[in-house]
C-alpha cells in the first residue's frame, strides 16, 4: 500500500472535519490492510483504518450496522481513492478482557436479527455449492503461473472430491438464521469494555449462513482444531440469545454443527486460494499459505 496515498487521505478527512494533524502509532498492520491509534494536539484519540480492495467498503457497512443498531465504532469520516480506503473511526479503547462464548451467542443472535445492506455480496445454497469448484479454478490459474505446482497433488484429489458432494451437502443453507454474516467473528473481533460490546471488522461481510459465524468464532489456528461439541453448544447459547430455533436443524443431511464447520474450512480454503492469486498474488509467500489449505482440506472432507 501506498503510504503517501494514505497520509493524504487521512489528511483529506481530518481536514473536513476541522482537526489538525494526528500523530500516529502503528497498532496491526497487515498486506492488505492496518490500523493505528491517532493522537491529536489536545490529546483525543481516535483509530484509523486502511485497506485496499476487496476491503474498500467497510465505513459503508460500519453506517449500515450501526444504523439498524448494532453496536459498532463510530465512522468519523473516510475517503476512499485508487481501490484503497482511508477511516477514521471512534477509539473504544483496549478490551478489557476476551469475550465470552456467552457474549458471541448474544452479539451474533443480535447481528443476525436486523437486515443487511443491499451491497453485500451473497452466498446462498447456489453460491455455497460452487466454491469447491472456485477454488480449483483459483488453484489451476496458480499452476498456470508455475506456483502451487509441486508437492500439492494432495489439494487437486481434495478440491476434485469436493464438488461431487457440494451440491448435496448445501442444501438447507437459507434455513434461518440467513442474512447478515460478519464473517471474521473471531474474539479479536468483539471489542468488550465498560460500555459493554461491540462488533469490529465488517470488511469482509456477506450475506449467508449465520452459522458460519459460529464456526468462526473457534478460529483457524492449528492450535485450534475444529470442536463440534463446542460448536453445538453455542449454537444452544446462540438460541436461547434469541437466534431462531432453525439453528439447530440439520442441513445437508448433517447435524448443524458438523455443516457449519465444514463450510466455513471451504469457504476460508477458496478465500486463501483467491488471496494466493489475485489480491496478494506474492510468490514468497506460498510456502504458509499452502500448509493452511493443506490442514484445512481435510476437515472439510471429514465434514462432508
Amino acid at each position: 500500500m501506498d503510504p503517501t496515498l494514505i497520509a493524504a487521505l487521512l489528511h483529506e478527512v481530518t481536514s473536513a472535519a476541522g482537526r489538525p494533524v494526528p500523530d500516529r502509532l502503528p497498532i496491526r498492520v497487515w498486506s492488505m490492510s492496518g490500523v493505528e491509534r491517532l493522537t491529536f494536539p489536545d490529546s483525543t484519540t481516535a483509530i484509523l483504518k486502511y485497506a485496499r480492495e476487496p476491503f474498500a467498503h467497510e465505513d459503508q457497512i460500519l453506517r449500515a450496522a450501526a444504523e439498524e443498531g448494532v453496536p459498532v465504532p463510530r465512522v468519523l469520516g473516510a475517503a476512499r481513492r485508487s481501490g484503497l480506503l482511508v477511516m477514521v473511526l471512534e477509539d473504544l479503547g483496549d478490551p478489557q478482557r476476551e469475550a465470552t462464548d456467552s457474549e458471541a451467542a448474544t452479539a451474533a443472535a443480535h447481528l443476525h436479527s436486523v437486515a443487511p445492506p443491499p451491497s453485500l455480496p451473497v452466498l446462498d445454497e447456489d453460491a455455497l455449492a460452487t466454491l469447491p469448484s472456485k477454488a480449483l479454478v483459483h488453484l489451476q490459474r496458480l499452476r498456470a503461473t508455475g506456483r502451487w505446482s509441486e508437492g500439492t497433488d494432495d489439494l487437486t484429489s481434495h478440491l476434485h472430491a469436493l464438488p461431487q458432494a457440494a451440491p448435496t451437502r448445501a442444501t438447507g443453507a437459507g434455513l434461518a438464521p440467513f442474512g447478515w454474516v460478519h464473517s471474521e467473528f473471531h474474539p479479536s473481533s468483539l471489542h468488550i469494555s465498560e460500555r459493554g460490546w461491540r462488533l469490529l471488522d465488517f470488511a469482509h461481510a456477506f450475506t449467508g449462513p449465520g452459522l458460519l459465524d459460529l464456526a468462526a468464532w473457534q478460529g483457524l489456528a492449528k492450535a485450534n482444531p475444529p470442536d463440534p461439541q463446542r460448536l453445538r453448544a453455542l449454537i444452544a447459547a446462540y438460541i436461547v440469545a434469541g437466534g431462531p430455533n432453525d439453528a439447530k436443524a440439520h442441513r445437508g443431511d448433517l447435524p448443524p454443527e458438523h455443516w457449519a464447520l465444514g463450510w466455513h474450512r471451504i469457504w476460508a480454503v477458496e478465500w486463501f486460494l483467491e488471496q494466493a492469486h489475485r489480491w496478494i498474488s506474492d510468490p514468497a509467500r506460498d510456502p504458509g499459505s499452502i500448509k493452511v489449505v493443506r490442514r484445512h482440506l481435510p476437515v472439510a472432507l471429514l465434514q462432508a
